[in-house]
């Protein structure tokens, strides 16, 4: 039985209206369904009404459910932003909004393989239609679901330009294609005749899916001899880091990979090895 089951007739009530605003609201399918089920959790953990509940209840959810399982700071996170939203907009009470605090974010680096292991990885596919997604992800750094929302007409090969449209923040934006990959997108068009979607699966007009285009990296992978936990998201870092290491502004990274901050594409300056490389080390100077 699910959270959200467990949960008696009121607080169902309240969440259904809270599903219904982030509908309205046009909120991406995934991020509905993660705010309602950490809401519902968070709901079934209190034991007394809605209006009764508090920031103390907040905090000994915290301790009791989400450390004690010791889960991670992105639950946590996305639990806070349900919590804050469902009674600031559904309950239309500020008390735990205004003092609840965020968890600390980790700053980690993001994971980029080099040029000969992304060419690795791109050689092993004889499936025209699987090589030429996985080198499109990388060739424009996509994300997964930008890839599969692509249309045919979004390609525009006579300016040389992929519209991305109603991507992450609900944005257009386009990306370069190179001359290579678009020799490539026509090889596949010729083979494929896509309907609706750039990349369709076994019945046409429908999308390819998301666990067999994921299915589809692992297999490369593991044909490349990679060692590495790589995902798509892989392909899309490293083409940023290949970008910067090229010498291409980080301005224009930016608006290529869509990044509403500039400070989300300055992490790729912490991972390029053309400038760190470069760097001396005292140890050379030792006479030892």
């Amino acid at each position: 039985m699910t959270a959200f089951e467990q949960l008696d007739d009121a607080k169902r009530a309240d969440v259904l209206k809270f599903k219904y605003w982030l509908k309205q609201m046009r909120y991406s399918d995934r991020t509905v369904d993660s705010y309602l089920k950490a809401l519902s959790v968070f709901l079934n953990f209190c034991k007394k009404p809605v209006h009764k509940i508090n920031n103390n209840d907040i905090i000994i959810f915290n301790n009791e459910y989400i450390l004690a399982r010791n889960l991670s700071r992105t639950y946590q996170g996305v639990t806070f932003c349900a919590i804050k939203l469902f009674y600031s907009r559904i309950k239309d009470k500020e008390l735990l909004t205004e003092k609840l605090e965020y968890p600390r974010r980790e700053h980690k680096l993001p994971n980029v393989l080099s040029k000969e292991e992304v060419a690795a990885i791109l050689k092993v596919h004889t499936n025209i239609k699987h090589k030429t997604m996985l080198s499109l992800i990388y060739s424009c750094g996509l994300r997964r679901g930008e890839l599969l929302n692509l249309k045919p007409v979004d390609v525009d090969s006579k300016r040389n330009l992929l519209i991305i449209r109603n991507a992450k923040g609900f944005k257009d934006r386009v990306a370069p294609l190179s001359d290579k990959i678009i020799d490539a997108l026509r090889n596949y068009y010729r083979l494929y005749r896509p309907l609706t979607w750039l990349f369709e699966g076994d019945k046409k007009g429908e999308p390819y899916s998301e666990q067999s285009l994921m299915a589809i990296l692992k297999q490369a992978v593991r044909k490349a001899n990679i060692n590495k936990p790589v995902t798509l998201h892989w392909l899309r870092h490293s083409y940023a880091t290949h970008l910067l290491e090229n010498g291409t502004d980080l301005r224009y990274i930016q608006e290529i990979l869509g990044h509403k901050s500039s400070r989300t594409t300055e992490i790729y300056t912490h991972v390029t090895s053309k400038s760190i490389q470069k760097i001396k080390s005292p140890f050379d100077e030792l006479d030892i």
